[in-house]
């Protein structure tokens, strides 16, 4: 080693010996690498997947909030005493029922009065008509008496409106808030005995912005959710869309009807809401299967003798899992989903298809 270093030509040429030889095994070594991975050693084991028509909802979503179908606070027409309460909190009732009698002794004795002024006038009346078959009586006679049973008749009816005044019944049928009266509670015309809501469909108001107010209408699929029942999905449909879009907001408000048979919604709560605006029938692919490279996008497929094929596609719409195929495939045909980042164009492949 001594004697090389003495000779400083003989030294650079072993230097150079060197070097040439480590880039020959960096090279050999490199080649080797990449002949494992572009599959030199055999064909690359692939996932496939065909291409497919599946249908892509595009919708808009927005939060809203409950009310009823039919609200009201119910108070009494008229000042007395309650006598009768007929429910309790939170029954469901239907149309009709009367729900709180109020005191009712005077018009009670009004009313027999009434009728039997009423069966008096009946009686007078027959007996003069009789008398005017004889020839017995005049017409002039049979009009008063006829006159008399209409006044009878007409206080009858006013004395029975006073007693219905006095009995507080529910307009339609529904589930009652909580009663805030008890027998022997002095009713006014400000008193609220309890509310009312009809329940059976619920009222969703919600707003959406100004520039989806084309494609919103009556009609439309709408799907509500509440945190309080995660796994349940009320259905129902858009029924009017407002008449004016808040200047400040830009946005517009909604309505819509949703079934509630079961009674889980209540007015007030919060629901999230997806307006189905328009279903239509794609071409797509596993997103997990689209290469993009610089400003286009590429697929792989394999082709007859079993070698993959990069092939350009234009892309539309993107949904959780997979993409829109709009052009540059067909409907059936393969792509590879797994071990695309171990080919490239030309090698050779075996496929193991997705079950």
């Amino acid at each position: 080693m001594n004697h090389i270093k003495d000779h400083p030509i003989l030294m650079a040429f072993v230097v150079i010996v060197m070097g040439v030889a480590g880039l020959l095994v960096a090279t050999y070594v490199e080649n080797q690498q990449q002949t494992a991975v572009w599959g030199g050693g055999g064909p690359t084991v692939v996932v496939t997947e065909p291409v497919r028509m599946q249908t892509i909802v595009e919708v808009i979503e927005s939060l809203g909030t409950a009310l009823a179908n039919e609200s009201v606070s119910l108070t009494s027409k008229v000042t007395d005493t309650v006598r009768k309460v007929n429910f309790e909190d939170g029954d469901y009732v239907e149309a009709g029922a009367i729900l709180v009698e109020l005191t009712k002794a005077e018009e009670t004795a009004m009313l027999a009065e009434a009728q039997a002024t009423l069966d008096e006038t009946t009686r007078q009346l027959q007996r003069i008509q009789n008398l005017i078959d004889q020839k017995l009586a005049s017409e002039l006679q049979l009009d008063e008496e006829r006159a008399r049973k209409q006044t009878a008749t007409a206080r009858l009816e006013a004395i029975l409106a006073r007693l219905d005044d006095r009995l507080i019944r529910a307009p339609f049928s529904g589930i009652l808030g909580f009663r805030n009266v008890s027998p022997g509670t002095l009713l006014t015309q400000n008193t609220v005995v309890t509310t009312l809501d009809d329940i059976n469909t619920i009222k969703l108001d919600f707003t959406i912005p100004e520039n989806f107010l084309a494609v919103v209408q009556s009609g439309l699929e709408v799907t509500a959710r509440s945190v309080a029942y995660p796994d349940e999905a009320f259905k129902g449909q858009v029924t009017t869309v407002n008449s004016r879009v808040d200047p400040v907001t830009r946005a517009v408000s909604v309505r819509a009807n949703l079934d509630n048979e079961a009674r889980l919604l209540r007015p007030g709560m919060l629901l999230s809401v997806t307006v189905t605006q328009r279903k239509s029938d794609a071409m797509v692919v596993p997103e997990e299967s689209v290469i993009p490279i610089q400003s286009q996008e590429y697929v792989f497929t394999v082709s007859a003798d079993n070698r993959a094929e990069r092939v350009m596609i234009e892309t539309g719409r993107r949904r959780p899992g997979i993409i829109e195929v709009i052009s540059g495939l067909e409907t059936g045909q393969e792509v590879i989903t797994q071990g695309v980042i171990k080919i490239r164009p030309g090698a050779p492949v075996t496929r193991n298809p997705a079950g």
